[in-house]
């Protein structure tokens, strides 16, 4: 009830403020109205001659002026004039009966007044600007938290949630203690104090947290680690108290806390290290994260996608104890999650979202969410009455390879040139035997600088690659130079981003892989080192950790790889030259390809004879 009174009441606060700034306005602007000039100002001696010559009726003697009116201005004061001579001017008016009076207080009030309007004017604004950067508080809530108070009814359960369900699970167990505490507590056990929701962005970690307040019906409080971090030195440490007394007063609840990583960054590692604001505000959030009693129903939950740069003390038993995984969904849930976000929209009857999942390997939740509403957008621009498959393809196009570059217009030769090149890369994605299939391929400029592009999409989920697979994937990276080279004697900047993504591969091979049999199954470049300074913490590192000679042989052996497998995409290609000229023209007419009719035109292609069955013990292509 006090709370609706509160809300009642705001409005007609506001409402009297704002009254309160007019008022203050006008009466301002009357007190500089009347301490403007009331009438022409005339020298002292000019003023003299018009008494003399019978043309005042009345002069008003202030403390520092002379206010005469003149004649038929029924006591309009029209000559003001400087104060002389009072016992002169007496005499003068005296003389000429003019009616004259005193006014000794009314200048010298006139002359305070606008600075004390001034003044007032200056404070009032002050705290009208203090007003709107904290609604109510003014400069004491610099110190208090940021965090919005959602309320019980956050509006996601776990039916919203899709594609992730080995995280629900772990999370089902912190609602069910929210629910019935008692279950957990007579057998002895302990809740976590806080939970840790670790994936890639766009994957649901919000989600999943408002998901968990929404089943268990208690307060949510939200807000991010930026929130907790100002100008001011000491303001963070001030918030973390402000927030845990408020969560306490309310518990049960959950605090919930995004980007975590922008305050729980190792400490010790900074120039200011030990005087940083974000250092203090973390030593405050790991007290309170010990002082606070689990019993009463408090859960902490944070979200990140950097868990490398945590702080040891973060992740110890006793605060985030619990690591939760979010990692980007398979096809099953892929298809689960565009089902959750096909809710809303109206499709048509060809729609295949288990197709459409197929379509989008590698996607998050976000990302997904993105292709329907692109797809929605789509159609709208197109007043169809429901969203079709085309809609949807369309939308995964947009997001894979950005929009349609209709304005850019190329040459007939520059057309040539990209037909061949995309012909290359298709083809020999379909002849070599462990590539993905083709989906689309066109000429249709997209995004940034893609002039055009060839779409595979894996048959199925793959966690493990081999070495013929990545073989097969940097020939085919070459097969858009090699076609080039193979039509048109000549080699063009169109291929600047398949040799660097297939150079790269290469060297993480020789590398990383230890797919060399020259340098033999080692690790020549460390990728990922423990901290010297915090043991147990993951860095990223770019240190070499082999000699010059051994640099000389892995560039050796990257070189040898590469020049052997361009050699290979050439083989491949001349041997199919038919069917790469048939590929491009077709390309030339259609400017896009589906995969079907794609297969169509290649059918009868294949590798080289000595290609096609090599011997199991022939040398590996690297050597």
């Amino acid at each position: 009830m006090d709370n609706r009174k509160r809300k009642l009441d705001e409005p007609t606060r506001s409402r009297a403020t704002w009254l309160l700034y007019v008022a203050v306005a006008i009466l301002g602007f009357l007190f500089l109205s009347r301490m403007s000039s009331p009438g022409t100002h005339l020298p002292y001696d000019e003023l003299k001659a018009k008494v003399r010559a019978g043309e005042i009726e009345s002069v008003v003697v202030g403390a520092t002026d002379v206010r005469a009116v003149p004649k038929g201005q029924k006591g309009k004061a029209a000559y003001v004039t400087g104060r002389g001579d009072t016992q002169e001017l007496e005499k003068l008016l005296d003389d000429n009966r003019v009616t004259y009076s005193y006014d000794a207080g009314g200048s010298v009030w006139m002359a305070i007044v606008p600075w004390v309007v001034l003044f007032g004017g200056m404070v009032l604004f002050w705290g009208w600007l203090l007003r709107r950067v904290k609604p109510g508080a003014g400069m004491m809530s610099i110190g208090k938290s940021k965090a919005k108070l959602v309320g019980e009814k956050t509006g996601v359960t776990f039916a919203d949630v899709a594609g992730v369900e080995e995280a629900v699970e772990e999370l089902r167990e912190i609602v069910d203690y929210l629910a019935s505490p008692e279950r957990f507590r007579r057998l002895g056990g302990r809740i976590p104090k806080g939970v840790l929701l670790v994936g890639p962005p766009g994957t649901g970690k919000t989600l999943l947290a408002r998901a968990v307040a929404g089943e268990a019906k208690v307060p949510f409080f939200q807000l991010t680690g930026s929130d907790f971090v100002e100008m001011f030195v000491g303001v963070g440490a001030a918030r973390v108290r402000d927030l845990f007394e408020t969560a306490q007063a309310k518990a049960p609840c959950i605090i919930f806390i995004d980007e975590l990583d922008a305050i729980g960054k190792a400490r010790g590692v900074g120039v200011m290290a030990g005087h940083d604001e974000r250092e203090q505000t973390l030593n405050q959030l790991l007290s309170e994260m010990d002082g606070f009693d689990a019993k009463k129903g408090l859960i902490i939950m944070a979200a990140t996608n950097r868990p490398e740069i945590l702080d040891p003390a973060l992740l110890r038993p006793g605060r985030f104890d619990r690591q939760v995984v979010v990692d980007r969904p398979d096809i099953r849930g892929r298809e689960a999650i565009l089902l959750v976000h096909a809710r809303e929209v109206k499709f048509g009857p060809d729609i295949d979202l288990r197709r459409l999942a197929a379509l989008t390997p590698g996607f998050a939740g976000a990302e997904l969410a993105n292709v329907i509403n692109e797809a929605a957008l789509l159609a709208a621009r197109h007043d169809k009455d429901a969203v079709s498959m085309e809609e949807l393809s369309e939308a995964v196009e947009r997001v894979m390879a950005g929009l349609q570059k209709k304005n850019r217009v190329l040459s007939d030769r520059e057309k040539h040139i990209v037909a061949h090149h995309e012909s290359g890369h298709a083809l020999l994605a379909e002849v070599l035997p462990t590539t993905d299939r083709v989906h689309k391929v066109s000429i249709i400029p997209r995004g940034l600088g893609a002039l055009g592009y060839t779409m595979q999409l894996p048959l199925e989920e793959r966690y493990i690659v081999q070495r013929p697979e990545l073989f097969d994937k940097i020939t085919v990276l070459f097969g858009g130079r090699a076609a080039e080279q193979i039509m048109f004697g000549e080699i063009s900047t169109g291929a600047a981003d398949d040799l660097e993504r297939a150079t790269e591969l290469a060297r993480r091979m020789i590398v990383q892989y230890g797919m060399s049999q020259n340098l033999g199954p080692q690790a020549y470049a460390r990728s990922r080192e423990e901290s010297r300074f915090l043991p147990g913490v993951v860095v990223q590192s770019n240190e070499r950790v082999y000699s010059e000679q051994t640099a000389e042989l892995v560039d050796g052996e990257v070189t040898a790889l590469l020049n052997r497998l361009y050699e290979r995409a050439l083989d491949v290609l001349s041997h199919n030259r038919r069917y790469l000229e048939a590929l491009a023209q077709t390309l030339l007419d259609a400017e896009v390809i589906e995969g079907e009719h794609l297969r169509t035109i290649l059918d009868g292609a294949a590798l080289p004879p000595e290609r096609e069955a090599p011997a199991p013990s022939a040398p590996s292509p690297m050597h």
